[in-house]
């Protein structure tokens, strides 16, 4: 089942006189399945806030369709079965966490039992059981963060929309919410995350998009995204007796710090003729390793390439 799903889905912002006009998300064509973590990425400005609240119908597009969950976005029943964590969420001080979740409970129309049990029960998944009657005001960022998580989990939604959610979490907040957010997976919930921490992306999601300046550059699970198709790093129990004799139009061998070989080349049928031929010398081969880049490494590259490419 496919839980988001774009068809040329773009927003057109004017200046108050019509004279200027900004192409915040320009058709975007995207689909999401239902059960899986994917993360958007891109530079502030890019178009991410945009993207999310377009589908939220916190905005409206100025052209293009959405679905979500295979219903269309403009349909109100849609609310009950989505959860929503903005970036810069706040809650009155005075308000202890319990308050926090009934108030958004009895919005979502629970009430009564129900809601004390589903409270109860979030604040455990995010462990802020002891805290239930703690004033926020005493909350660290990170309790903060989790509490927030818990809110947009109120009325057990399908869909939840995560705008930076570890945001000022040091790293065993990260962890923990990291983990609360492969736990919803395991319970088929489907999760839409805005981050810039592009090595937690990294780590939980099932597919990445990329995005800058309205456009969607790249999409993918990590490894096809970060994959250097053409580079492998080659570890041999014996050393070469002259790079040379390996290396062809082709193919280019150089050796490495640690003694192993950095090898390039075209298509995976070179690399097979350059097993062979090490074979056919009695060159025993330990490891053939496919090298990849981080995401961030990926992320970089690529948004250097469109910047470049929009300036000439």
């Amino acid at each position: 089942m496919i839980a988001i799903e774009t068809n040329s889905l773009s927003k057109v912002y004017t200046s108050s006189f019509g004279k200027k006009k900004v192409n915040a998300l320009n058709e975007l064509d995207l689909v999401i399945d239902k059960g899986t973590i994917f993360g958007l990425l891109g530079p502030n400005g890019a178009g991410k806030t945009t993207l999310v609240k377009l589908l939220l119908q916190i905005i409206y597009p100025s052209l293009g369709s959405a679905k979500l969950m295979d219903e269309d976005i403009g349909n109100y029943k849609l609310k009950k079965r989505i959860g929503y964590l903005p970036e810069d969420h706040k809650y009155p001080p005075y308000l202890t966490g319990g308050d926090v979740l009934k108030f958004f409970g009895k919005l979502s129309g629970l009430n009564g039992i129900t809601l004390d049990k589903r409270i109860d029960e979030l604040l455990e998944l995010v462990n802020l059981s002891k805290w239930k009657k703690a004033k926020v005001k005493t909350y660290s960022k990170g309790m903060m963060q989790r509490l927030g998580l818990a809110q947009s989990l109120i009325n057990d939604p399908e869909l939840i929309f995560l705008d930076e959610p570890t945001d000022g979490v040091d790293p065993i907040g990260r962890k923990e919410i990291r983990d609360i957010l492969l736990e919803l997976k395991s319970r088929s919930k489907t999760i839409f995350l805005n981050s810039h921490l592009l090595s937690e992306v990294e780590l939980i999601t099932d597919r990445v998009g990329i995005l800058n300046k309205g456009k969607l550059l790249r999409e993918g699970t990590v490894k096809e995204l970060t994959e250097r198709k053409e580079e492998y790093k080659l570890t041999l129990g014996d050393e070469l007796p002259g790079l040379s004799k390996y290396a062809y139009d082709n193919l280019i061998i150089t050796k490495n710090h640690d003694g192993s070989y950095a090898v390039k080349v075209d298509d995976i049928r070179t690399m097979n003729i350059l097993v062979d031929k090490l074979r056919g010398d009695s060159i025993l081969i330990k490891e053939i390793v496919l090298q990849k880049n981080t995401l961030e490494e990926m992320f970089i590259s690529l948004i250097n390439q469109e910047e470049k490419g929009g300036n000439e």
